[in-house]
C-alpha cells in the first residue's frame, strides 16, 4: 500500500524541513498573511469550516479576532485534527486541558502549543522511520524529546510524558484505522 506521508493534522506532504519543526511549514504563511482565513485553514487541515467553527463554539479553540486564525488557534486545530481519527473529541479536549488548562490562559501551560506539536511530530516521524510504534520505543523517544526540550517545559514533565504517549499511540491508531478502512473499501 503506497500512502503519502503527511505532516500530522495537515494536508501538507512531509518534507525533511518538517522533521525537526513541523510547524515551520505553516508559520511563514501565518506571518506573511497575519493569520489564515477559514477557507485557507480548511485547505490546510482538510476540515470543513463548520467543524472548525464548532470547535471554537465548544471552547476547544480560542475565538478569532476578526476573520483570521492566529498561530495559537491554528496549532490547537492541528493538534485536535491529528487525534480525531482514533479518539473521541471529548477525550482530545481532556488531553488539551490536562497539558495546558484553559485554552485562553497560557499561564497554566506545561508547554506552549507549538513546541508541544513539534515534539509530538518528531516522535511520530522517528517512529515511522524506524517502523516501530511499540511501547518501549515510543517511551524512549518521548524521554529523549523531554530531555532535549527541557527549557521549553514550564513544569509537569511526567504529565507531558503521559500525554505524549497517549497522543502518539492515538495518532498511530488513527492511521491504522484509515488504512484498514481503505483496504476494506477495496474488497468490494
Amino acid at each position: 500500500m503506497n500512502l503519502i506521508r503527511l505532516i500530522p493534522g495537515t494536508t501538507i506532504k512531509f518534507t525533511e524541513q518538517a522533521r525537526n519543526s513541523a510547524f515551520s511549514t505553516v508559520s511563514p504563511v501565518l506571518e506573511a498573511t497575519g493569520g489564515l482565513t477559514l477557507s485557507q485553514l480548511s485547505k490546510l487541515t482538510g476540515l470543513e469550516g463548520s467543524t472548525i467553527q464548532n470547535w471554537i463554539k465548544r471552547g476547544w479553540v480560542s475565538p478569532t479576532k476578526g476573520k483570521k486564525y492566529s498561530e495559537k488557534q491554528v496549532i490547537r486545530i492541528l493538534l485536535i485534527n491529528m487525534l480525531r481519527g482514533a479518539m473521541r473529541l471529548e477525550s482530545i479536549q481532556q488531553i488539551m486541558v490536562y497539558i495546558n488548562g484553559d485554552v485562553i490562559d497560557t499561564s497554566d501551560d506545561i508547554i506552549a502549543d507549538v513546541p508541544w506539536y513539534n515534539i509530538l511530530c518528531r516522535i511520530i516521524f522517528t517512529a515511522e522511520d524506524e517502523g516501530s510504534f511499540n511501547t518501549e520505543s515510543i517511551k524512549k523517544h518521548i524521554e529523549h524529546e523531554i530531555k532535549a526540550c527541557a527549557s521549553e517545559i514550564n513544569y509537569g514533565e511526567d504529565k507531558l510524558r503521559k500525554a505524549l504517549y497517549v497522543m502518539v499511540m492515538a495518532y498511530r491508531s488513527g492511521c491504522l484505522k484509515a488504512e484498514a478502512e481503505k483496504a476494506m473499501s477495496e474488497l468490494f
